[in-house]
């Protein structure tokens, strides 16, 4: 016994080709390493600033934001905020240049 062109089992399979969805596509390994590049240069960037910033009194003792309420200036005045703060900054340091000595991501990696 043949099923006609238009029974069940065609049905069935027209209906499951419509519910799929189209294959991701994936991205191009040179724009994952620029990615991976960027991020890199950005996190370094962050890190020497957020690292050296406390100790530069220009910067920390002389900002308008910390100026305006005097318990915050003083606040921000010890050195174990300071020190926190570089702490911060060498932990960002400390990320980018992990990511930067991961080997490289093939496909199939992640």
């Amino acid at each position: 016994m043949q099923s006609s062109p238009g029974g069940p089992a065609a049905q069935i399979t027209a209906a499951t080709d419509q519910n799929q969805e189209p294959a991701p596509q994936r991205i191009p390994y040179w724009l994952q390493q620029a990615e991976r590049f960027l991020r890199v240069i950005v996190r370094l960037y962050l890190g020497l600033l957020v690292c050296c910033a406390p100790w530069y009194p220009a910067a920390w003792d002389n900002n308008p934001l910390f100026a305006s309420s005097p318990w915050l200036m003083a606040f921000i005045a010890h050195g174990a905020v300071r020190g926190v703060v570089s702490g911060l900054g060498i932990l960002n340091l400390w990320i980018a240049v992990r990511e930067a000595l991961r080997g490289p991501v093939g496909p199939g990696k992640g």
